[in-house]
């Protein structure tokens, strides 16, 4: 759902100049969220704004024309990427002369740090303002890359308190804006109407299932999220499965659920993941945002993670924080089981599942921390996305009255 933003600023309606054009990329299906939002906002304080770019689903939505599918960037993980690396050259290279050709008032990059930062650093000489919204998590792991962000960007808008201290210590500045799972309703849903739409009694226990968006993660954890469903079901014969999925890899969640023990409720639109959240008793997930959506929706919840066994490795050497899950580093403790990589296994996720659906007290205690993260992700703003747009227009206008002075 995309929620209308606030009014703007009178600073920023206060700006006397016209309409801007400005070419926003997303690489993810949650960037495309983010972007989305963010369009909405922007046309609230600049009705006749142009958007040019890359976008999934919902920012086209907004208006937007994709220079090419979303989908062909929404790969993750070394060996996952490096057999596509020749087909993501041509697409930097595709949006770089897109920028060339289009030269927009300004570049809006969302998160996906590989392709996106790339494509900062070739649009530098352009002279375009340039705004990376979703700070790259090298606080996490990695950090040396700190060392090649100056000149990237003219503004960088961060999602997590934490961050813009961070980037203080580098000589960078990052300002939060507040993190976006705030806006996305995933605390609005109806259980009621979740269990009465898809006929499930109300003791039946109901298990979300969140295998990831990307075309290159779900493959790795429906396999073993089928074989852990088929040890629960043993002491749990009424066990509801649910798989919410982003549209643009529906088709391989089904083909890859068509063999589970239980037949799996898929779910592809929002407002019935919503439904879903508020009718669930636990869910799984893989690590990222979704753990942030269920933690909104006061899910309690098991993490889990796999990828290629040399990917792991790598990122072993490399992690430089306490936990993976993002509740967890924002709590400062483990609030919430990881189940990474070889403890990815369906014989330990079916033990924490079954102990998550059978100890009220471990779900009352989740809870309690999820409301406290609640309180960590609030901005400055009213909300994240109209944070987001004044500081866009800001640097609009800054921009602006930098070109006329010269």
């Amino acid at each position: 759902m995309i929620e209308p933003s606030s009014s703007p600023s009178p600073a920023v309606t206060g700006m006397s100049c016209a309409a801007p054009t400005i070419w926003i990329m997303a690489g993810e299906a949650s960037g495309d969220v983010l972007g989305a939002r963010l369009m909405t906002a922007l046309r609230v304080r600049s009705p006749g704004v142009r958007f040019v770019g890359i976008g999934g689903e919902r920012m086209q939505g907004q208006g937007l024309r994709s220079l090419f599918p979303l989908r062909d960037l929404a790969v993750m993980g070394l060996m996952e990427v490096l057999p596509r690396l020749r087909h993501l050259s041509r697409r930097l290279d595709q949006a770089v002369t897109d920028i060339t050709a289009c030269r927009p008032d300004m570049v809006i990059t969302i998160d996906s740090p590989g392709f996106t930062l790339r494509l900062l650093r070739r649009i530098a000489p352009l002279s375009i303002p340039r705004l990376h919204y979703v700070a790259p998590q090298v606080w996490a792991w990695r950090e040396h890359r700190v060392r090649e962000f100056p000149g990237l960007w003219e503004r960088m808008l961060c999602l997590l308190p934490f961050e813009p201290e961070f980037f203080a210590r580098h000589g960078l500045e990052a300002r939060f804006v507040g993190h976006p799972v705030l806006q996305s309703g995933a605390d609005t849903g109806s259980g009621a109407a979740f269990r009465a739409r898809h006929g499930i009694g109300p003791g039946a226990p109901v298990l979300v299932l969140m295998p990831g968006s990307r075309r290159s993660e779900a493959p790795r954890l429906l396999p073993v999220f089928g074989q852990m469903l088929a040890i629960v079901k043993q002491g749990m014969p009424d066990i509801v499965p649910v798989v919410p999925v982003a549209p643009v890899i529906a088709d391989i969640v089904r083909a890859g659920v068509a063999k589970w023990p239980v037949q799996p409720i898929i779910v592809t639109d929002v407002h019935d993941k919503h439904d879903a959240f508020a009718a669930a008793d636990a869910a799984l997930t893989k690590s990222g945002t979704s753990t942030l959506e269920l933690a909104m929706a006061g899910v309690p919840m098991a993490v889990t993670y796999r990828v290629n066994p040399l990917t792991a490795a790598m990122a072993r050497r490399l992690i430089r924080v306490p936990y993976v899950a993002m509740v967890n580093l924002l709590c400062g403790h483990r609030l919430v089981p990881e189940l990474l990589q070889e403890r990815c296994t369906p014989a330990l996720l079916a033990t924490t599942v079954a102990r998550l659906l059978r100890d009220p007290a471990s779900r009352a205690l989740q809870r309690t921390g999820f409301e406290h993260i609640r309180t960590l992700l609030r901005g400055p703003g009213v909300d994240p996305a109209s944070a987001a747009a004044d500081e866009i227009m800001d640097l609009l206008a800054a921009t602006t009255v930098r070109t006329r002075s010269a």
